[in-house]
């Protein structure tokens, strides 16, 4: 049998389990998207393992929060691990989100162990045309 070293995903193992899992006082990262989409913003966030139901996500004013927790396996008495590299425990990321979203309207979809948001533009963040009156007239100036 063939085995490859990495000395760097070693370290960050070591890494890991010095530092134990995320808690709920000091939560892991977790590694996200961002992109606009039309007259969206998508956001996906990678949650391998999580169960939809030990995910939160709440927005506050412009402030959106997601709060996840990779819970161990139920193992029987007599199963001995012989390796562990998936990280377990808290995992939590906030964004301040711009004033131009309409975080009234955040759609979120979890599947293949990918959250995704997708968040509106607001309404009054869209381009709009302005009429400007002129003595009894008006004229359209696009905007």
């Amino acid at each position: 049998m063939l085995m490859r070293t990495d000395p760097f995903r070693e370290l960050d193992r070591l890494t890991q389990q010095l530092l134990g899992p995320g808690t709920s006082s000091r939560p892991s990262a977790m590694p996200m998207d961002a992109y606009r989409e039309g007259d969206e913003y998508v956001v996906a966030f990678d949650l391998p393992g999580v169960s939809a139901d030990a995910i939160d996500v709440d927005v506050e004013r412009n402030m959106l929060t997601v709060k996840a927790e990779r819970r161990p396996v139920a193992k029987a008495d007599d199963v001995q691990m012989e390796l562990s590299e998936r990280p377990l425990g808290v995992f939590s990321r906030q964004i301040v989100l711009a004033d131009t979203l309409d975080t009234e309207h955040i759609k979120a979809d979890y599947d293949a162990g990918v959250l995704t948001l997708r968040i509106p533009i607001a309404e009054r963040a869209k381009p709009r045309k302005i009429s400007i009156g002129v003595g009894t007239g008006h004229k359209e100036i696009s905007g």
